[in-house]
């Protein structure tokens, strides 16, 4: 057991909050609800979404997986450019057989609960989540074979065989104290070496944080932030009375006016497209013996594909669902070191009319639809019914390529229905991660009908799954970073994915805050939640 130095808290010291009541806030006499409030020169209150809700605070069970630096910090994060550096860890090498890594770990941290920081907390962390894999659904150690201490600031991973995403994953999960851990606990007061440590959660209600005075890069200047878990709607409506000081909104309300308040649209590498399926119709018999219905008479011919490519007008489709907020997009972000986006111009109608002639996809009942071979150019797309801006997309898409005699219907549904109707029909997804193993998730062949959301469009080829094989069993990261940008340019010939629009995550934010621009990292993908990457640096304006 690791030596104590103040001593493990008995329990963390619980006070009331605001809690949401109908359209606003109960405030108590000493107004924890934070907003504009007399009492509020140090704490906030913020909707960021619904992602603290989902499930447990555990990083052990995949609690604030993105790396957030927030409550347990990881052994590396990103930066604002993207890169890795030290977060727990100050340097970490890799054997030349790209098998061993190992973490040279920054000494004199402190968990919250006075316990040190050492190469131990480390190796507990990880084996309790190898132990326990079936719990964390979000950092996949399957690949790691064992964990060990080498001396009290040294770390070892030693993997099965080479993966060179590793790193990515040593980002992705928090520490917990070896001495302190306790699996029930920690679901909703988990303890960590963070900037912030939980003082009170409520389920589905608020989720209070103070800040850590201790933190080892110094203690943040807002001293409590409480968050609070309610609808789109009436989060606007709170931001429009004075009660939150962060809103997170959909990019139709960016151009809404609130006053004491103001639009910040934050950069991200989360990209909006459309899967189309690339199978002729029929039956498909997976690894696990499955038979499904796959493939579509329409999206399967590249023709299609590509004429959606090149003729859909992306701005335009930006602006009437977006209200213009986000980027058009071919592909991933610039802000992504393995990303190789083939940039192409669009909105080339003419162009993509004469392909889908040249291919037999002709209106010869003039009806505004082309068909060849009797089958109508027309298929469904799908997006979950919870999720308006994606509705929004689809429909916009569908105005869009009409012109193109093409034609979209526009489903609304369940996440268990999309999962089945992707192997037949066109999704609106939303993919953007640090790590290039999204490329794997929607290009590798063998993941078809064996993982929910894996590969939906049901893309194969050979030289594309030996590329992805390539990068990650590469022994060096410049190697691996070459072979994922050259998976970019095999599969984008065949133009699988519709993509459409890099979007900006927008939130209101109110005067009297500072969120550190500066030091925002690029947003992954999830709405919300990514803006408190950089929470230590906040300060209220004086």
């Amino acid at each position: 057991m690791k030596k104590k130095i103040l001593g493990i808290l008995c329990c963390f010291i619980l006070v009331t909050g605001g809690i949401l009541s109908g359209c606003g806030f109960q405030k108590n006499g000493e107004n924890d609800s934070g907003g504009q409030g007399k009492d509020s020169s140090d704490r906030i209150v913020c909707y960021v979404g619904h992602g603290f809700w989902d499930g447990s605070l555990d990083p052990v069970k995949g609690g604030f997986s993105y790396g957030y630096d927030f409550i347990n910090n990881g052994l590396v994060r990103v930066n604002s450019q993207s890169e890795y550096e030290g977060d727990l860890a100050k340097s970490w090498e890799v054997s030349k057989d790209s098998l061993v890594y190992t973490y040279q770990l920054k000494e004199g941290i402190q968990f919250q609960d006075g316990s040190l920081f050492t190469a131990e907390d480390v190796v507990f962390t990880y084996e309790t989540v190898m132990a326990n894999q079936g719990q964390n659904g979000e950092v996949d150690l399957s690949k790691l074979e064992k964990v060990e201490v080498v001396d009290e600031y040294t770390v070892r991973f030693t993997l099965k065989e080479p993966f060179s995403p590793f790193l990515d994953t040593t980002a992705q999960l928090g520490i917990v104290p070896s001495d302190g851990y306790d699996s029930t606990v920690f679901d909703q007061m988990p303890v960590g070496t963070g900037p912030w440590k939980v003082i009170q959660y409520d389920t589905e209600q608020q989720l209070i944080v103070e800040a850590n005075e201790d933190y080892f890069e110094g203690a943040p200047k807002i001293k409590r932030v409480t968050f609070v878990d309610m609808d789109n709607e009436a989060a606007f409506s709170n931001a429009k009375s004075g009660q939150l000081d962060v809103v997170m909104v959909q990019p139709s309300y960016a151009v809404e006016m609130l006053e004491g308040m103001r639009v910040e649209k934050l950069e991200t590498m989360d990209v909006r497209s459309i899967s189309l399926p690339c199978r002729e119709p029929g039956t498909f018999t997976n690894e696990k013996g499955e038979t499904v219905e796959v493939g579509n008479p329409v999206t399967s011919d590249a023709s299609v594909r590509k004429a959606l490519a090149i003729g859909v007008n992306r701005q335009e489709v930006i602006d009437h669902a977006f209200s213009g907020v986000g980027r058009p997009a071919c592909g991933w972000t610039d802000n992504l070191v393995w990303g190789n986006t083939l940039e192409f111009q669009d909105a080339k109608e003419e162009e993509a009319g004469k392909l889908l002639d040249e291919n037999g996809w002709v209106d010869q009942d003039g009806d505004g639809i082309r068909e060849k071979n009797g089958v109508k150019c027309a298929f469904e797309v799908y997006t979950p019914s919870d999720e308006q801006d994606r509705y929004l997309l689809a429909m916009a898409v569908a105005e869009n390529v009409k012109d193109l005699g093409i034609s979209i219907e526009v489903k609304q549904t369940t996440w268990d229905e999309i999962a089945e109707k992707s192997y037949t029909q066109g999704v609106v997804w939303g993919f953007g991660q640090y790590s290039p193993m999204v490329i794997d998730n929607q290009y590798q062949s063998s993941h078809f009908t064996v993982q929910a959301y894996s590969n939906p469009s049901g893309y194969e080829n050979q030289k594309v799954d030996d590329l992805i094989a390539e990068a990650i069993s590469a022994n060096h990261h410049k190697d691996a970073l070459a072979a994922w940008k050259e998976v970019q340019t095999a599969y984008m010939e065949d133009y699988p994915y519709l993509y459409l629009v890099n979007v900006e995550h927008c939130y209101f934010v109110s005067d009297r805050l500072d969120i550190s621009i500066d030091t925002q990292i690029p947003h992954p993908h999830g709405h919300g939640i990514p803006i408190i990457c950089n929470m230590k640096d906040w300060k209220i304006k004086e």
